[in-house]
């Protein structure tokens, strides 16, 4: 049996458009035991929702693995308990991709490295600002250069985290036609200035650095008006004692950063979505210096 265990993540953090990702403590757990025959089982966040077939991610990125080594796919039980939201802009693709990878790269014995486990994730994400910090945990970097993923895990402040979820369908492809093909080179000037600044606020906690270097002109302004009550909730949010908040990842989630948890950012948020006509979620997470885990051989 193997079991693993891989936490959300929130990529761009602003300025940081598809480069920075940092990871929480939400996990998804997958469980994975010999079988007479192929199923799946998928318990929480997309149940009934996920497919229950070999056109599952995890078994498609399991199958890419065993691909690679010219071997077919042992008959397994693939037990699924998500707890990271569907297209929540929290990382649930890649956890689901790195949950098949890892698990049959441990079913073939760790033929291939953590990197290599990275630059397949990539092959299937197309960028590697979730499926990075996914791997590695904490504040990570990355930047692809010739075809090389090239990464750095970053110092960061143990800081806390309020995710607010409007129940609102943003697809991630949708998210990216949005944005335009050339950018002014004020606005490259502009988020090149603030995600040095980020990371530099991260690393050291300094909220008020945070709060001013938090701001984005290549893809919030493009995402946040098709949010109804996403501009409103993240003033609100900000309003309420947040020092800093952001798209996560493409969205439609808003992540908003304190020192401390205060339910007040969480309410406001929710407030602000209801009055635009969107029940929302709120989740309350930390950073996690974890990446995934394989707990069980």
């Amino acid at each position: 049996m193997i079991r693993l265990k891989i936490p959300a993540t929130t990529a761009n953090l602003g300025p940081g458009f598809d480069t920075l990702g940092l990871a929480v403590n939400l996990w998804n757990e997958v469980e994975i035991t010999p079988a007479e025959r192929f199923s799946i089982t998928v318990k929480g966040e997309g149940a009934g929702v996920l497919p229950q077939d070999g056109s599952n991610l995890i078994v498609q990125a399991a199958q890419q693995v065993f691909n690679r080594v010219a071997k077919k796919l042992p008959a397994l039980h693939f037990g699924c308990t998500n707890r990271i939201p569907l297209g929540a802009g929290l990382g649930s693709s890649s956890a689901a991709v790195l949950g098949g990878l890892l698990a049959a790269n441990a079913l073939l014995e760790e033929p291939f490295s953590a990197a290599e486990i990275l630059k397949m994730a990539v092959e299937v994400e197309g960028h590697p600002d979730n499926a990075a910090p996914a791997l590695a945990g904490g504040l990570v970097s990355s930047m692809i250069a010739d075809g090389q993923i090239i990464t750095r895990r970053l110092a960061v402040k143990a800081l806390c985290l309020t995710v607010a979820l409007p129940d609102f369908a943003f697809p991630t492809r949708q998210a990216r036609a949005l944005l335009p093909q050339k950018i002014a080179r004020a606005d490259a000037i502009y988020n090149l200035s603030r995600a040095v600044l980020i990371v530099e606020a991260l690393r050291s906690g300094d909220l008020e650095l945070l709060g001013q270097a938090m701001d984005d002109r290549l893809h919030q302004p493009y995402r946040l008006p098709l949010v109804p009550g996403a501009q409103a909730a993240m003033d609100a949010m900000k309003a309420a004692g947040a020092a800093a908040v952001a798209l996560s990842g493409a969205g439609p989630s808003l992540v908003a950063f304190s020192g401390a948890h205060d339910g007040q950012v969480g309410a406001a948020a929710l407030h602000a979505f209801q009055a635009a006509g969107l029940n929302a979620r709120v989740f309350y997470l930390k950073i996690s210096r974890k990446g995934a885990q394989t707990l069980v051989r």
